[in-house]
């Protein structure tokens, strides 16, 4: 691979993972509501993983000739993410103590709904079907190889950025438990803010 492509891409990623979006909320969520945001991590870095396995293999530049799938895609994304939302802000929020219950049961539920956050958040999709195909070359590994080792990269910086977001949102709101109930609320409107956009573009460009 060519070193000077894997760095540029490097950067771009990681800029794009530390802009606070829909992962960061529910990292934040997973911070201060669960005993352990490590399920919601997973399910975050999971959801990402399917997302670059697809894009690797060529099924991501399939997709992206079918404007119907692209729409039912979106269309889905976004309503998801509304109603992650709605469920944020419908929920009662107490003190952030220890409680896999209060954000979403099992440990399974909660990398469940991680999963589904970057897994069929469009916007997250559309990135990378932009993205790692630029930086592959033409000599050295087949493209395949070179957009998996670079989606590994995403992966990575997801991991420690999530991780520390969760972590730091924990330490910092435990000792101010009125911030606590604002930002899981703030956290539940953005992700309605978000989805919803997603719907809106989506109608506006199908009239």
């Amino acid at each position: 691979m060519d070193a000077s492509l894997l760095l540029q891409f490097w950067g771009i990623a990681l800029a794009l993972t530390v802009t606070p979006g829909a992962d960061w909320a529910y990292a934040i969520a997973a911070g201060i509501r669960s005993r352990s945001a490590v399920p919601s991590i997973a399910g975050i870095v999971a959801g990402y993983a399917a997302v670059i396995a697809a894009v690797a293999v060529g099924v991501g530049a399939v997709v992206a000739q079918v404007p119907m799938v692209l729409t039912v895609l979106t269309l889905a994304g976004g309503a998801y993410l509304v109603f992650l939302g709605l469920s944020a802000l419908l929920a009662r929020v107490d003190a952030p103590v220890a409680s896999d219950r209060s954000l979403g049961g099992t440990a399974l539920a909660q990398f469940a709904r991680g999963a589904g956050v970057s897994g069929i958040n469009p916007k997250g999709l559309l990135l990378l079907l932009a993205l790692l195909p630029q930086f592959t070359s033409a000599d050295g590994w087949p493209p395949s190889a070179q957009m998996l080792v670079l989606g590994g990269l995403h992966l990575l910086d997801c991991v420690v950025v999530y991780s520390l977001v969760a972590l730091l949102a924990r330490r910092i709101l435990s000792s101010r438990p009125r911030a606590s109930a604002v930002v899981t609320r703030v956290s539940g409107a953005l992700m309605i803010l978000i989805g919803s956009t997603l719907l809106i573009e989506r109608l506006i460009e199908g009239l």
